[in-house]
């Protein structure tokens, strides 16, 4: 992929796992369209500030979760419509208010487990539900009722055990579609911290402690 011109190498570098799920998933998976909403578990990990970027770029309405109130500021300063902290706020509960009982047409869910109820909960009719994680568990009971009732579409993918066919078209579609954006400067990467490849054990525990924002990255001498 070419390297944006605006952006030094490690911004560069920051960018395509990232992108490719988001986009995979997002706008492949589930389609996503100009004028609906997005719900984003995890809004400031390097997943969720690329899904809230690129959503918000491409004319949706984003919603996200994340751990702390800093967090979620930042989330919201970065585009998120509302940003939701899951320790004291149940989002299913202020989201719907927020969209008047309607829901919303996509959430992108690297959680799973007790989620899974609130997620199908929130879903608008012919909602659609994508899996990249299940940090809590992968092994949920759902309401097959509901899932009918509105139409849902539950889905999931892993990108890395896809062929190189399938990940060139991912980068055909960014390179047409999202890099022109960071070009403009209309999406940037978010770096929270760049270590020496020889202290990546502390890379390791500073994104196990969920201290950071957006990527945390190895540099090569």
């Amino acid at each position: 992929m070419p390297l944006p011109a605006s952006l030094s190498f490690v911004e560069a570098a920051s960018l395509p796992e990232t992108f490719f799920t988001v986009w995979s998933n997002v706008f492949d998976r589930a389609k996503l369209q100009p004028g609906e909403s997005l719900l984003v578990h995890g809004g400031s990990s390097g997943i969720g500030v690329a899904a809230i970027q690129i959503a918000r770029a491409l004319g949706s309405k984003v919603y996200v979760t994340a751990g702390s109130d800093d967090k979620c500021r930042f989330c919201e300063q970065l585009g998120a419509d509302k940003a939701i902290n899951y320790r004291t706020q149940k989002f299913a509960e202020v989201l719907k208010d927020l969209t008047f009982g309607k829901g919303v047409d996509v959430i992108l869910d690297m959680i799973g487990g007790d989620y899974t109820a609130d997620n199908l909960k929130t879903l608008a009719l012919e909602g659609r539900l994508v899996l990249i994680n299940t940090m809590k568990g992968k092994n949920v009971e759902i309401d097959l009722g509901m899932v009918m009732a509105k139409r849902l579409n539950i889905t999931g993918s892993m990108l890395r055990a896809r062929d190189a066919g399938f990940k060139s078209a991912i980068a055909s579609s960014l390179e047409k579609n999202v890099w022109p954006l960071l070009e403009q400067g209309k999406i940037k990467p978010v770096i929270y911290k760049v270590f020496p490849i020889q202290q990546a054990a502390q890379a390791h525990e500073l994104m196990e402690s969920s201290a950071h924002i957006g990527k945390v990255m190895l540099s090569l001498d």
